[in-house]
């Protein structure tokens, strides 16, 4: 299945090769400044890679949904360009020294630099949206960038916090992840004007998918061995959300599961910070109570739930390819 999910992926890069070197293009564009420290981080940024698949997601959408236009480049370029500035704030927030094997931007940078080139970027996106001329399309990105802001927000407030419920755990994932896929699944319906049941049917969709994408990630951030190494093939380094006190899935199913002695001792690692031998004494932990395939099987329904939302959709190659992306989102790294 594995297999065959990359190579479904494969196929929808290929398809779409084009319309993605023209987001690129797009991207450079809104790092453009006569401030010379704005472009040369664009540079940093778009060469360090990412795979692209917000502004994928809204290009399958829109042409599932018949958009003959080109607004879609802009507004993929738009998307990407707001998850990047995501990105360059979360990593100040966390003080995280490497992103995709490379150093941050705010380590080469400083903090204050790299937080007004997010500020930047997330302006001028939403200014590049507004040439659309489609409020609608506005609105979605702006609640967008609202949203985010809170999940950040609400992450910081619940950092270290062993009493953290699931339901806040999803609530900060579906604002950090999911809206922003929902929104670019929605705009692909807003270009392609279809019916609002296919429109909402599209942002329902990209926003289970979206949290399908964190949950795994999550996931592996407690996974060793060839699907989760310690400076991992995918540039996430072991235990990194222990270190940074985030309270994410499979801590919260160990933290449940747990007897009280071990809860206790959990909390006094989250509030020390881990060392190796606390870190691995959690990993552990995770082994005996198999927490960590609690929050994988906790992904696969999302996953499921995801894919049903398109149900609605007429049956299309780029339904399918939306099908593909979604379980891409949860099989990419296991």
């Amino acid at each position: 299945m594995i297999k065959e999910v990359e190579e479904g992926i494969k196929k929808i890069f290929d398809s779409y090769e084009n319309d993605l070197v023209r987001v690129e293009g797009s991207l450079r564009e809104l790092f453009s400044s006569d401030v010379a420290i704005i472009p040369l981080i664009g540079r940093y940024l778009i060469e360090g890679g990412g795979k692209r698949m917000r502004p994928v997601f809204l290009l399958v959408s829109a042409r599932l949904c018949g958009y003959k236009g080109s607004d879609h480049i802009s507004l993929a370029g738009v998307i990407e360009s707001i998850h990047t500035a995501s990105l360059l704030h979360d990593d100040v927030v966390d003080t995280a020294e490497v992103r995709r094997g490379r150093p941050t931007a705010h380590v080469t940078w400083g903090n204050q630099a790299v937080v007004l080139v997010g500020d930047f970027l997330y302006a001028n996106a939403l200014k590049r949206a507004v040439t659309c001329g489609d409020i609608r399309v506005i609105g979605a990105l702006s609640n967008a960038v609202t949203s985010m802001t809170e999940g950040e927000l609400l992450q910081l407030e619940k950092s270290g916090d062993v009493n953290m419920s699931e339901e806040d755990y999803i609530r900060i994932i579906s604002c950090k992840t999911g809206v922003l896929m929902s929104t670019a699944c929605r705009i692909g319906g807003l270009l392609g004007g279809v019916p609002p049941e296919w429109e909402e049917a599209l942002a329902r969709f990209g926003l289970k998918a979206g949290i399908t994408f964190q949950m795994a990630d999550d996931v592996l951030d407690y996974m060793a061995g060839g699907k989760g190494p310690a400076e991992g093939g995918f540039g996430k380094k072991l235990g990194k959300d222990l270190e940074e006190g985030k309270i994410t899935l499979p801590m919260i199913y160990l933290l449940k599961e747990a007897g009280a002695n071990e809860r206790s001792e959990i909390k006094n690692i989250l509030e020390n910070g881990p060392t190796q031998e606390g870190l691995g004494r959690v990993l552990e932990l995770f082994s005996k109570y198999d927490a960590v395939n609690g929050a994988l099987e906790k992904a696969h329904q999302f996953l499921e739930n995801a894919k049903a939302e398109l149900d609605v959709l007429r049956d299309c190659p780029e339904k399918h390819e939306l099908l593909t992306l979604a379980d891409y989102a949860l099989k990419r790294q296991f």
